[in-house]
């Protein structure tokens, strides 16, 4: 008889969960973090600028936050199907329940809850990891899996994806997830090179890593669909019904925040050709009134680049040699009188 509120004595009862992946609530609070410190100081920005500044920060923000959640997201194949399926080995009770599957570049995820959750006198909500990510043994999780006794259906997929299963997912799996998470590595430095460029004159070159950032994020889909699509689809047959899995949300986040960072580059050198200084006067917070933009080195350095227009350029003043000349003596033998004349 269940007690201590529903729970049998002796027993420890259900570990809490997290309501998502810890990895990815990281990422999302630092670049929140992030953002919030921007728009405090968005105050201290005058004119239309400000807008700008908020446009170019929320983007940057946006696409690198993107990449380095995708790269630790179980989401790049999803799959799911409520059935009525067995629920223990060596038992003939079977379950109602939802199964979830979702693929990602360092393992799978399997997910198993109850329709209701209470049957059979247990709690039945599962959410199981099994990886195969560098320095981790994917075949050992599943055998610790068989130790523990977990349900038949997250025993059955997890099967489905071990090195010895003959479908062959884990190797057609396991492949497109190394060098996926390679490429979109390689893109996350892009995108630090962009930034980088993009505080100094050097605005041309900060296209170009922003290019080079889309780029390396569509090779990256490239080489995960070309890999998952080497061998045919293996049947998931769970109960009375089959579970069917398609290209999830990291997926179509990462496709389409590569090709914005494409047109951003592909923009940014249009711009660069047709109007640099426009484009010069978006990145240094200037004015812009003047399209006679020129920068000045001695103001602002490297990082902070100002941009002086021609009117506001002191004009040269032409003094005559013979005058200069004579001004110069007469300070020489009369230095304490204020007023020197020829």
């Amino acid at each position: 008889m269940a007690a201590f509120g529903h729970t049998f004595p002796f027993y420890t009862g259900l570990k809490p969960i997290f309501p998502m992946d810890t990895t990815l609530a990281v990422i999302i609070a630092i670049f929140l973090t992030a953002l919030v410190t921007f728009i405090i100081i968005l105050p201290g920005i005058r004119g239309k600028m400000r807008v700008f500044w908020l446009l170019r920060v929320v983007t940057s923000l946006f696409i690198g936050a993107v990449i380095l959640a995708v790269n630790f997201s179980s989401e790049w194949f999803v799959g799911q199907v409520s059935t009525n399926t067995s629920y223990k080995a060596f038992s003939s009770k079977w379950i109602s329940a939802d199964i979830g599957l979702q693929v990602g570049l360092g393992g799978v995820n399997i997910t198993l809850t109850g329709i209701p959750v209470q049957q059979l006198n247990e709690t039945i909500n599962y959410n199981e990891e099994f990886t195969w990510r560098l320095g981790e043994n994917y075949a050992e999780e599943y055998a610790k899996a068989l130790e523990k006794g977990l349900p038949d259906p997250v025993l059955y997929l997890a099967e489905k994806f071990t090195p010895n299963s003959p479908c062959g997912l884990h190797g057609q799996y396991r492949l497109a997830g190394h060098y996926t998470s390679a490429t979109l590595w390689v893109a996350f430095l892009c995108w630090l090179l962009a930034n980088v460029m993009l505080s100094m004159p050097v605005l041309v070159y900060g296209g170009h890593m922003l290019l080079a950032t889309g780029i390396f994020q569509l090779l990256g889909l490239l080489f995960f669909s070309t890999a998952t699509s080497l061998t045919p689809p293996c049947p998931l047959r769970l109960g009375t019904a089959t579970l069917h899995t398609h290209h999830g949300p990291a997926f179509w986040i990462t496709l389409t925040t590569g090709l914005l960072c494409v047109l951003l580059g592909l923009a940014m050198a249009v711009a660069h050709r047709m109007h640099p200084q426009r484009l010069k006067a978006f990145f240094t917070q200037s004015s812009g009134e003047d399209p006679a933009l020129e920068w000045n080195p001695e103001e602002g350095g490297l990082l902070s680049p100002r941009y002086r227009s021609t009117a506001e350029s002191p004009e040269p003043q032409d003094i005559p040699l013979s005058e200069a000349s004579s001004e110069a003596c007469c300070k020489k033998e009369h230095p304490r009188e204020p007023d020197c004349t020829l």
